[in-house]
């Protein structure tokens, strides 16, 4: 997301200058490094032929203070959520040049960053997990709730109020998910010095 009044119009313009000069392109976002905001930028990066560790990814402390170093010009960009900032969007505050979704968002005028030729997917999701050892009829009954939850019309229309992606997965889909994000996470956070083991 940009201010309404910057100069970069469209993806292809930040990335112009952010490939000419990665230090000189500013990207704000409201999560620690490793937190979601920072690895969008980072996976971005790399995705745009930028070496991560020359990005320049500028933390804030959440949305409130995200929101004003971006309204005030102390970024060039803003990488979050786009719930956090429905109201401002829509209002004509911030520009949205790019999703990170695998999909556009529905009622949004902004690409995917792979129809703007970066080949890259982030979600910022959410998972629920147990202990081991229960037994499958106590998995079973677990999925179960979570199929009537996911199901259900408060659920649907939590994700429709809030801008939500639905990416419901269970069982051995959410763990081969899971598996492959970590791996690729890993990856990014290696090359930045990051990984618990690249130290």
């Amino acid at each position: 997301m940009v201010r309404r009044d910057s100069p970069y119009r469209s993806l292809r313009d930040l990335l112009r200058d952010w490939r000419a000069d990665p230090t000189a392109v500013s990207i704000g976002g409201g999560s620690v490094p490793g937190g979601p905001d920072h690895l969008a930028t980072m996976l971005f990066a790399q995705a745009a032929g930028i070496v991560p560790r020359e990005a320049r990814y500028v933390r804030y402390d959440g949305g409130g203070s995200l929101l004003a170093a971006i309204l005030s010009q102390e970024v060039s960009v803003a990488i979050s959520g786009l719930g956090e900032y429905a109201t401002h969007i829509r209002t004509g505050q911030l520009r949205v040049l790019a999703v990170t979704s695998a999909d556009r968002v529905p009622g949004l005028d902004a690409p995917t960053l792979r129809e703007a030729g970066v080949d890259v997917v982030f979600t910022n999701w959410r998972g629920i997990v147990a202990p081991p050892g229960l037994t499958q009829h106590q998995v079973s009954a677990l999925l179960d709730s979570l199929d009537r939850l996911h199901e259900s019309t408060e659920w649907q229309e939590a994700m429709r109020d809030n801008g939500w992606t639905d990416a419901y997965l269970t069982g051995d889909a959410f763990a081969a998910f899971v598996r492959d994000e970590s791996e690729r996470v890993d990856d990014v956070l290696d090359s930045l010095g990051l990984a618990p083991d690249s130290a």
